[in-house]
């Protein structure tokens, strides 16, 4: 804050940055303009109109975008519903009336990182056509008034608590980047507080739950800075545009500049690009670069409790690869989860998680047996292919799916086959087959748990409950 722009001069150099954009581009698309065939004139309309909409887009929320769902030569409308609403952020619903409900529940735990939700955009659609999908939509910080208090990693933990107790034990959870340890001390407090409200899996997908495991530019700043020098550097208070007036922050400007700051070649090369495509007339309003920079742009300011908390915690402190946790000053041993699968997934070249990182939560789970441990690294891909490119799409979701299907089942045929055998006889007069033939048929439409995703293959002997084995009624089939 000591060293930085005010928030309100940051904003007012955005909202003129904006203003000479579309002054540009209206001084040079007046029809008079035309009578000069000078190409420059052309090329400041154009710079005007990328500068103008690039800007603009800073402080913009992006919608989701997601209308309709087809399937079967049918279009259902998706209605976004809010399940749980909290001051710093909600869990919604992408319910899609008319379809049959799918038996898949997934929470996609969303990074609030300085984008929106809206990040995962891709990642929810290409999950909608299997799975019923439930996403956390964290807030901007700037526009929560201080009277609803501070928001920092425990708060946030506990905000995971509330919703996975919300949607129940029938639900999967896939968290994606940042909010990876902090989801992973949310199952081991439910395994403590409230065992019967724990998900059945866990998918973990290129966060820092280790960040000493592999080095990158992000663990290297986290450990040199020093929080004073951080705090005096990047926080900052909400100006009087916003409701959050007075809030500290971490402003998502800033976050965008560090952002762009990893790559700035590429960025520089991706501008100059558009201006040229838009000068000839071959850009479009939803071309692949307005597509991925109006969601790029969009950033969003964190509590400065939740920022700092973060690089202290769970960066410098590692908290979480320590096991040495605590919420509301009680600890969370992560070594308490012994029923929830977890499948690591991480990419070859990711340079904000690098492969480790993530991988080094399943040696933190020591009482969960290893046949409900999985791990994947995928070849070749960066950090944002691993949860919405095409690495994603390719070959990661279905990885997923048949984790989330493994464990699915898994849980369900055991009950089954743990029954006495007077109830299975029972059982089966009433349903047909039982739990065994179904296993031992291999054109059943019961998926079976799968070797690749390192799932124990279900025990199809009869279970000894019994001293004696009581007389076997027979069973017509």
């Amino acid at each position: 804050m000591k060293y930085m722009a005010s928030y309100d001069m940051m904003e007012t150099v955005r909202n003129t940055n904006e203003w000479l954009g579309a002054t540009a581009r209206a001084m040079a698309s007046y029809p008079a303009v035309a009578m000069w065939p000078n190409p420059s004139m052309e090329m400041l309309r154009a710079w005007g109109e990328v500068t103008e909409r690039s800007f603009a887009r800073m402080v913009t929320k992006p919608d989701w975008g997601i209308l309709t769902f087809s399937e079967d030569g049918r279009d259902h409308i998706v209605q976004i519903q809010t399940v749980v609403s909290k001051p710093f952020g909600d869990l919604l619903y992408f319910a899609i009336p008319g379809r049959k409900t799918r038996k898949r529940r997934v929470l996609l735990v969303a990074p609030m990182s300085g984008h929106y939700a809206t990040l995962l955009r891709k990642t929810v659609i290409s999950l909608m056509a299997d799975c019923e999908v439930y996403v956390t939509d964290w807030h901007n910080a700037r526009d929560i008034p201080v009277s609803e208090g501070k928001f920092d990693v425990e708060d946030y933990t506990l905000y995971l608590v509330d919703f996975m107790r919300e949607l129940g034990p029938d639900t999967h959870v896939v968290a994606v980047c940042q909010p990876v340890p902090l989801t992973l001390a949310a199952v081991a407090y439910l395994a403590e507080e409230d065992p019967s409200a724990q998900p059945r899996s866990m998918t973990l997908i290129g966060g820092p739950v280790d960040p000493e495991a592999n080095h990158t530019e992000v663990t290297d700043f986290g450990r040199t800075v020093t929080m004073g020098q951080l705090e005096q550097a990047a926080i900052q208070r909400v100006g009087f545009k916003y409701a959050g007036v007075g809030r500290k922050v971490y402003p998502g400007m800033l976050q965008l500049a560090s952002f762009i700051s990893m790559n700035n070649e590429t960025h520089s090369d991706a501008f100059k690009n558009q201006i040229a495509a838009v000068a000839s007339g071959e850009a479009s309003e939803h071309d692949k670069h307005n597509t991925f920079y109006d969601e790029y742009l969009s950033v969003m300011d964190m509590t400065a409790e939740f920022y700092l908390s973060t690089v202290q915690r769970i960066f410098k402190d590692r908290e979480i690869a320590t096991n040495s946790f605590t919420v509301d000053g009680r600890a969370v041993d992560i070594g308490k989860i012994t029923t929830v699968a977890v499948k690591i997934v991480e990419g070859e070249n990711d340079d904000i998680s690098a492969p480790g990182q993530c991988l080094a939560a399943l040696d933190l789970l020591t009482g969960l047996p290893d046949s409900k441990k999985a791990s994947h690294l995928e070849p070749g891909a960066g950090h944002y292919g691993i949860f919405a490119g095409k690495s994603w799409r390719e070959n990661i979701r279905p990885l997923v799916l048949d984790f989330i299907d493994a464990n699915s089942e898994e849980s369900a045929q055991s009950k089954v086959l743990a029954l006495p055998e007077t109830d299975k006889a029972e059982l089966e007069k009433a349903n047909g087959p039982s739990a065994k033939d179904i296993v031992a048929k291999p054109d059943s439409t019961v998926p079976l748990a799968r070797n690749t995703l390192n799932v124990v293959p279900l025990d199809t002997t009869e279970p000894k409950l019994r001293t004696k084995a009581p007389k076997k009624k027979s069973v017509k089939k």
